[in-house]
């Protein structure tokens, strides 16, 4: 995947991680020093033998703090389990796909305590500043990653995405992410937020790196990524919500990259979505099924050390602790029917497309206070959480940065269609270069 020897590159990647005056040690919370050597020096005997495992073998990548390695405590960005945690007894399964496809696993990368916002702070082990301006948030909850790959911490970096988090850290860092139709990755030894919504994707520089590392961790053949012609492609843009209040740099890329979309033959058509609607509605009630799912997980946990977890993740998921099953019941039946609906209004294109977030990366300096964080935290992950809700697959693509921030498109299939979808994004990766 890319040129040098394996070990080269992991000496490029740990002396950016060492760099004291880097990201690194806010990034990487647990650094596989000898063990990523080993594996290095064990991908380039392969290849001066001719032997390859795929197009993995040898790439450097780092893994978010809420996968389980063998024999050690999963924290998930949390103090709390930090130190009440028991080892994993094996990797999870994502995990295990990554070694046998001969990927050197450099890192484990800082994230947002439970995977639960949007942002991208840590307040117990730091907060990784954003590779454009680094008094920005890097987004979240997959902070550490899209922070690892931007700053050549790794090639590729794995997040998980329950309603932005490879996404939105991905558009303000730079680079690309991927969410995948949700039941594509194991999630089997992820830490959970929401049993209905996780799933498990890739950040990396390029459409091509994303698309490889899905095809490892959903345990499929590598295939070869031909880009789709962009003539008379049928590309949905979303009206109403996922364009309301957008920041002057977002609105500016998205209006360029609709017209260069446009001037390469793409035929762009205004949606209306009523599902939207509903999904706002079913999320009226104590924030949805992420929040009520999460409270499941957490609830001993609050009512043992609720003032050792931070305090803003807290407040979000404690909304859901007044609901009851009969309203999560009748949330989780609403969206199935809400997901028909939206299979319906699309049926006849080819793909969705939007800003990835509303609003360019906000000052960690602005997350302070209570309503302050509730508020841009809601405008990082509006348009993203969106389509987990919806069930689909989606990228976010990095555009031009605008006034030196970096700013994310994105572009939505339905469920299933996630090789069709690498190489419609392939060819607009091609096309907005």
């Amino acid at each position: 995947m890319s040129k040098g020897s394996s070990r080269d590159r992991l000496a490029a990647a740990l002396q950016r991680i060492d760099d004291p005056k880097g990201e690194g040690a806010r990034a990487c919370l647990t650094v596989y020093r000898d063990a990523a050597q080993s594996a290095a020096d064990a991908a380039d005997a392969r290849a001066k033998a001719g032997i390859t495992l795929g197009p993995l073998d040898g790439a450097i990548v780092t893994i978010k703090d809420l996968f389980d390695v063998a024999g050690e405590v999963t924290r998930a960005g949390s103090k709390v389990i930090a130190e009440e945690g028991k080892p994993a007894a094996q990797d999870a399964v994502i995990v295990q796909r990554l070694r046998s496809a001969g990927a050197v696993i450099v890192a484990k990368t800082n994230m947002s305590e439970f995977a639960f916002s949007g942002v991208g702070v840590n307040p117990h082990f730091g907060t990784p500043g954003n590779p454009a301006d680094r008094k920005r948030a890097p987004g979240g909850s997959s902070a550490g990653a899209a922070v690892a790959v931007a700053d050549g911490m790794c090639e590729i970096a794995i997040g998980s995405d329950t309603g932005g988090s490879c996404r939105t850290p991905a558009a303000f860092c730079g680079v690309v992410g991927y969410k995948p139709s949700r039941q594509r990755v194991p999630t089997v030894g992820a830490f959970p937020l929401s049993y209905t919504l996780d799933s498990i994707g890739p950040l990396a520089k390029t459409v091509a790196a994303c698309a490889a590392t899905d095809a490892v961790m959903a345990g499929e053949a590598p295939w070869a990524l031909e880009p789709a012609p962009l003539a008379n492609l049928r590309i949905g843009v979303p009206q109403g919500m996922p364009l309301e209040r957008l920041d002057d740099g977002v609105a500016k890329g998205f209006a360029a990259a609709l017209e260069g979309l446009s001037k390469a033959g793409a035929r762009l058509s205004d949606q209306v979505l009523p599902a939207i609607d509903g999904m706002n509605e079913v999320n009226k009630l104590g924030g949805g099924i992420t929040p009520t799912e999460a409270y499941a997980v957490h609830r001993d946990r609050f009512a043992r050390r609720g003032d050792d977890i931070d305090q803003h993740i807290r407040r979000r998921i404690e909304r859901a602790k007044d609901n009851s099953a009969a309203d999560y019941i009748a949330m989780t039946r609403s969206r199935l029917a809400l997901i028909r609906e939206m299979d319906a209004a699309v049926a006849d294109l080819d793909v969705l497309i939007s800003p990835t977030s509303a609003v360019i990366a906000p000052l960690i300096a602005d997350l302070e206070q209570p309503d302050d964080f509730a508020r841009r935290n809601a405008m990082c992950l509006r348009n993203t959480s969106i389509w987990n809700f919806f069930d689909c697959c989606a990228i976010s693509l990095p555009l031009p940065k605008q006034d030196g921030q970096n700013v994310g498109l994105m572009l939505v299939a339905r469920n299933g269609q996630d090789h069709r979808l690498f190489r419609i994004a392939a060819a607009v990766e091609k096309a907005l270069a």
